[in-house]
């Protein structure tokens, strides 16, 4: 059974935390870091541009328009402080998670090893 679309974005808050933590870009730059790093996940522009809007309501990025380029004026997101420490409890979050599934994966290899008697 393959998982329900709003699971595979389950974490897509994370990464985009993620991105914005190397510095400001603008919503097309974090589609395309996203594509390029998150390998099987491939979030549509549509869901990226959602969180980005719940990120700002949730204090966690900041944008202002940039409209140096000789293109169309882009919003580019900042990340601010509360969104620092959001991505603190994204990686305790991921690492918890992360050890459950590896003592998941310990414990079946265990159990498919045959008996020896």
């Amino acid at each position: 059974m393959a998982p329900k679309r709003r699971q595979q974005y389950r974490h897509l808050p994370a990464f985009i935390l993620l991105a914005l933590a190397e510095g400001p870009i603008h919503g097309s730059a974090i589609h395309s870091v996203l594509i390029e790093r998150m390998g099987l996940c491939r979030p549509d522009t549509g869901a990226i541009y959602r969180t980005l809007q719940q990120l700002e309501q949730d204090h966690e990025v900041v944008s202002d328009w940039d409209t140096s380029g000789s293109g169309p004026a882009r919003k580019v997101y900042h990340l601010t402080p509360t969104g620092w420490e959001k991505l603190e409890l994204w990686r305790q979050d991921i690492e918890m998670r992360l050890a459950n599934l590896q003592y998941f994966l310990e414990t079946y290899r265990l159990l498919q090893k045959p008996n020896k008697s």
